[in-house]
C-alpha cells in the first residue's frame, strides 16, 4: 500500500493528508489548483519534508518523524515527471533514456521502447521532439530507473489537444505492462476519468474522500469537487459484441447491455464508460416505439437537496449482487410530475449518439481500463 499521513504548513497554507491507496494500477491525485496535490507528491519525493507524519510504500518506510526517518529523495527510488519532460538537451533520446539507469538491461530497454513507441526516436534530441515525445521519453527515463512508485505531476498540462490523445495510450498502458504503481496529480477529471483506479480527492490541504473512480463520481455529496456541469457517473464494463452491420458495439455490466457506436477492440475487452447525467432520460414505464436502444431498469437511491430548477438523483441500474451507479439530472417540474422519490422504480434512457460525442480535453467517452478495474 501507498501510506501517507502528513503535516506540513507552507505560508498561509495548511496541508494535513491522510490516506491509503493500492499500489496496483493508477492513483489519481485530484483536485483544484492549489489544493495540494504536488505538496502530496513532493513530501513522497523526499523535496518537501513534512512537520509530522508518516509516508510508507509497500512497507518500507520512506519518512517518518517519530522515529526521525527522513530518506533523501535518491533513496527513496522514485520516478518523478514534472508538467515539463526537462530531459538534458545535449544527451539524444538514447541517452537520456539512459540516464540514471543502474544496469545494462538490453531486454528491459527494449521492452520500454516497444512500450512507449520511441524505436524510431533514438537518435533524435530533444529540440526535434514535439510534447508529446517529450514526455513520452522522460516516462521511459523513470521507468529504467527501476523506481518502486512513478509520480506524474499534471503530466499532460503542457500539452494541446492533439498531444494529450498522443500519449493518453501510453500512460495507460503502464497500467497493465509494468509492476510499477501510479500516482498521478490532475486538475482535469476527464484525465483522471480515462486512467486512473483509485481516486483521492483533494480540497484545501485536506483529502475529501478516497476510493474507486466509479464509486466516487457517482456520488452526490462530492459534486463541488468532481465538478457539476460536466458530471456523470463512470461505469465498468467488458466488451462483449459487435453489430457490424449497424457499426455499433455491446458493453456488458452488472444488469444489462450498453450500445455504444463501433469499438475496435477484441472481445473480452475491460472498458469503463462515462455516462453524463444531462444525457439520461428518465421514464416511470417500460418504454416502446423510441429511438433510443438503451434502456436500463434500475431505482431512484439518492435524491439531492437542490434548491434550483434542476435536480440530481442517483440510480441503481445494477444487480442485487453488483449495484451500478447512475448519475442522472433532471427538472424540479419532471421530479414533481413523475412524483419521484426515493425507491421508486424507473427507467433510465440513454442515447447511443451522446455517447460518441467528444468529452472536454478532447478525450472521448469512453477508454479502456485494466482487467482488475
Amino acid at each position: 500500500m501507498i501510506e501517507i499521513d502528513i503535516e506540513v504548513t507552507l505560508g498561509t497554507f495548511a496541508l494535513a493528508a491522510k490516506f491509503i491507496a493500492p499500489t496496483t494500477g493508477i492513483t489519481a491525485l485530484f483536485g483544484r489548483s492549489g489544493a495540494g496535490k504536488t505538496s502530496i507528491v513532493n513530501a513522497l519525493a523526499g523535496l518537501l519534508t513534512p512537520s509530522r507524519g508518516r509516508i510508507a510504500v509497500r512497507g518500507e518506510v520512506l519518512f517518518d518523524s517519530a522515529h526521525k526517518i527522513n530518506l533523501p529523495p535518491e533513496k527513496r527510488r522514485l520516478g518523478y515527471i514534472f508538467q515539463e519532460g526537462r530531459l538534458f538537451p545535449h544527451y539524444s533520446v538514447r541517452g537520456n533514456l539512459l540516464y540514471g539507469t543502474k544496469r545494462t538491461d538490453t531486454a528491459a530497454f527494449d521492452r520500454v521502447i516497444a512500450l512507449l513507441g520511441l524505436g524510431g526516436l533514438l537518435g533524435r534530441r530533444p529540440g526535434d521532439l514535439s510534447g508529446g515525445e517529450k514526455q513520452r521519453v522522460a516516462i521511459g527515463r523513470a521507468i529504467l530507473a527501476e523506481p518502486r512508485l512513478l509520480l506524474m505531476d499534471e503530466p499532460l498540462a503542457a500539452l494541446d489537444a492533439a498531444r494529450k490523445e498522443e500519449i493518453f495510450p501510453f500512460i495507460a498502458a503502464l497500467r497493465g505492462a509494468l509492476d510499477i504503481p501510479v500516482v498521478y496529480v490532475s486538475h482535469a477529471m476527464e484525465e483522471v476519468i480515462r486512467l486512473a483506479d483509485t481516486l483521492v480527492l483533494v480540497d484545501g490541504g485536506k483529502i475529501a474522500a478516497t476510493g474507486t473512480v466509479e464509486a466516487l463520481t457517482s456520488r452526490l455529496d462530492l459534486r463541488p469537487l468532481t465538478g457539476r456541469f460536466e458530471a456523470g457517473a463512470v461505469i465498468r464494463t467488458v466488451l462483449r459484441g459487435h453489430d457490424k452491420v449497424y457499426g455499433l458495439s455491446e458493453l456488458a455490466f452488472p444488469g444489462g447491455r450498453l450500445r455504444v457506436p463501433h469499438v475496435d477492440l477484441p472481445l473480452g475487452t475491460p472498458l469503463r464508460i462515462r455516462i453524463q447525467a444531462r444525457d439520461i432520460v428518465l421514464a416511470t414505464a417500460p418504454p416502446s416505439g423510441l429511438s433510443i436502444r438503451n434502456a436500463f431498469a434500475g431505482r431512484v437511491v439518492e435524491i439531492a437537496p437542490d434548491k434550483g430548477p434542476l435536480v440530481d438523483l442517483r440510480l441503481d441500474i445494477g444487480t442485487a449482487a453488483e449495484p451500478v451507479m447512475l448519475w442522472v439530472r433532471i427538472t424540479q417540474r419532471a421530479l414533481a410530475d413523475l412524483r419521484l422519490q426515493v425507491g421508486s422504480p424507473v427507467h433510465a434512457l440513454v442515447k447511443t449518439v451522446a455517447l460518441e460525442r467528444p468529452s472536454p480535453g478532447g478525450g472521448r467517452a469512453f477508454g479502456e481500463a485494466h482487467e482488475a478495474v
